[in-house]
């Protein structure tokens, strides 16, 4: 059944809705006119095909004859999620026809938050930023979610209609226009969809059906059915959601919200199941989409194929590396940055993906995780930073506010050299210091008041002291706009800069480019906090040396010949460092310097043709 509103055009709607369980269910158009239309029962599905019903044309269910709840499928919430929902027509002229995609191991994602991207908080005031973006060497956006929630100030994961566009955002059209734009822009854009859990606030779905079990429970509350009685219909809800994302709205990829809260313990999970159902519509389109996975198992078994006994997702998160490098950047001990800390965990997060891939984890007193070992790097999406590590902090510091501007460009640099898909996170890329807080605007005030607590009872386990700014003011909300005109100048403009450089380098060095685990050598010391790695092609070969440590180091570096030339050095006064301390060549065995909280690459290419290294070295400058 394809559930919710559909308009065939010249006036004519079929409606759908799943509840198997209702003695009757009715049509209730609440405007432009008031009418009532019973509907007919076909399995657990109510259906009704009516007429008179132009785009606009506002309704609800009447559920038993009585009570009046907005459609769980609605396409639009006009009001908020109390009210009527909304009839729309899909029809959109599109500009992407030749559109392909970007190829995954080429992503450069940038994750960003509708409401606080642009000072109007809109899709349509997204699109004159993106030339900013592409320019940046941005080729993905990752959008928060978008699905409507309760009031217009939200983060986006209470969500309470999957398939109805944000209200306050623009809605359903613009958020089509935007999506097209990128596409012009060749920028793919992944969409954050959350099917483990449905906010509290205009939460009716369990009027319909039994979306839910007591058999889990989540941090949210009871799980949603995708293995018990009733669960096929549960499943086919969030699959059909899916879809609708990547085929009315051209989203390129889905990045599915914490996956370890989907219970799921069937023969075949559902994960499993939406993978072959995106791989069809992928078919039937003619280009790649892809699922990505947030999950908080560090389980390969999620990433890898069907036929390897996986669940075929794409991609995943991989925490251990941000934890590993937040940990020695910062020292924070707090919470989960108790299992890290050391240059060792940043090392094995390089090599293996997982830092816990079945050992024992302090922080969970338990063995956690599996070796990923026989997955592709780029099947994992790294950052020094994102929208959940950022607002896990009482007062929403970045980065930028936390370390200094040196360890700010060694951040980059071991995001953007790693051998997996970087995702900066907005504002990022300049040092942006606007905090980002966790806000709401819900109507409830005790629902006000429980999220108030509740953040406070989650920073307990981070020890942290004072009161969180408060969840529902809308200054905590305006406080996290970013301010784009401090790119233009200073410091600012100058780490912009150095991410651009760096994003050129990782784009166009043929040693970075080949993403195989067998095509890097790392090394740690632990006592001078350095780390350093080789990576090789048929073409080129690349070494890395990062420095973590507080304070100068040296050490001896052997390499396989000469001729080996520097292509970049974060501590040269260009980039606001103390001045470069290393050679501009370097040969097989070297005496090396490193400022503190530095790094520096060099580049030998194989066939040893001077005029190569001339062009680098030009190219560098």
């Amino acid at each position: 059944m394809k559930i919710g509103a559909h308009y065939l055009g010249d006036g004519v709607c079929e409606f759908t809705v799943w509840g198997p369980h209702l003695e009757s269910v009715a049509l209730e158009i609440v405007s432009p006119y008031q009418h009532l239309l019973p509907m007919c029962k076909k399995g657990g599905y109510w259906q009704v095909t009516a007429r008179d019903i132009e785009p606009g044309t506002c309704y609800f269910y009447q559920l038993n004859g009585n009570e009046s709840r907005p459609d769980p499928a609605s396409n639009f919430q006009p009001l908020d999620v109390h009210s009527p929902s909304q009839v729309i027509n899909h029809s959109f002229v599109w500009s992407d026809s030749n559109w392909s995609g970007i190829p995954w191991e080429t992503m450069i994602m940038y994750e960003l938050h509708v409401g606080t991207f642009t000072p109007e908080g809109t899709f349509a005031a997204i699109i004159p930023r993106l030339s900013d973006l592409r320019d940046l060497g941005i080729n993905a956006i990752e959008i928060m979610p978008v699905a409507q929630f309760p009031g217009d100030r939200n983060w986006g994961y209470d969500g309470v209609y999957p398939f109805a566009v944000q209200n306050s955002y623009g809605g359903p059209n613009q958020l089509k226009q935007l999506v097209d734009a990128c596409h012009q822009e060749e920028i793919a854009v992944i969409l954050d969809v959350v099917y483990n859990h449905f906010g509290p606030e205009g939460n009716y779905t369990s009027c319909f059906a039994p979306y839910f079990t007591e058999t889990y429970h989540t941090p949210w509350g009871s799980a949603i059915n995708f293995d018990d009685a009733y669960s096929y219909d549960v499943r086919q809800f969030f699959i059909q959601n899916a879809l609708y994302w990547l085929g009315e709205f051209h989203i390129d990829a889905l990045r599915l919200d914490a996956i370890h809260a989907i219970y799921d313990f069937g023969a075949k999970h559902f994960l499993a199941e939406l993978a072959e159902n995106v791989a069809v519509l992928s078919q039937q389109q003619g280009r790649k989409l892809y699922l990505i996975a947030e999950s908080d198992l560090n389980d390969p078994r999620i990433i890898r194929p069907t036929e390897l006994g996986g669940y075929g997702i794409d991609a995943q998160w991989s925490d251990d590396f941000h934890h590993s490098l937040y940990s020695l950047l910062t020292g924070d001990r707090t919470g989960y940055y108790e299992d890290f800390g050391k240059c060792e965990h940043l090392a094995k997060a390089y090599k293996d993906s997982f830092v816990y891939d079945w050992k024992y984890s302090h922080h969970r007193q338990r063995y956690h995780g599996n070796h990923a070992g026989d997955r592709s790097p780029s099947q994992f999406i790294v950052a020094s930073q994102n929208h959940d590590q950022i607002g896990n902090r009482v007062l929403g510091e970045r980065l930028s506010q936390l370390v200094d501007f040196e360890a700010l460009k060694l951040a980059a640099g071991v995001v953007l050299l790693s051998p997996y898909i970087p995702l900066l996170f907005m504002g990022e890329e300049y040092g942006e210091e606007s905090p980002f807080l966790y806000f709401v605007s819900h109507s409830d005030p005790d629902l006000i008041k429980a999220v108030r607590e509740g953040r406070k009872k989650e920073f307990f386990a981070f020890h942290s002291q004072g009161e969180p700014p408060d969840p529902e003011s809308p200054d905590t909300f305006n406080n996290c706009k970013l301010n784009w005109d401090k790119r233009q100048s200073g410091k600012h403009q100058v780490l912009l800069s150095f991410y651009k450089k760096l994003i050129q380098i990782r784009s166009q060095n043929p040693a970075l480019l080949k993403r195989e685990r067998e095509n890097l050598q790392i090394g740690c010391d632990e006592d001078k906090k350095l780390i350093t790695w080789f990576k090789h092609s048929e073409e080129n070969q690349i070494f890395c040396a990062m420095n973590f440590n507080t304070y100068d180091i040296t050490f001896s570096q052997e390499f396989t010949g000469n001729n080996w030339v520097k292509i970049l050095d974060s501590a040269e006064t260009k980039w606001l460092g103390s001045g470069s301390q290393l050679p501009e060549t370097a040969k097989s065995h070297q005496e090396l310097t490193l400022p503190k909280q530095s790094f520096a690459i060099y580049e030998k290419y194989l066939d040893n043709e001077p005029q190569r290294h001339r062009e680098h070295r030009e190219r560098k400058n």
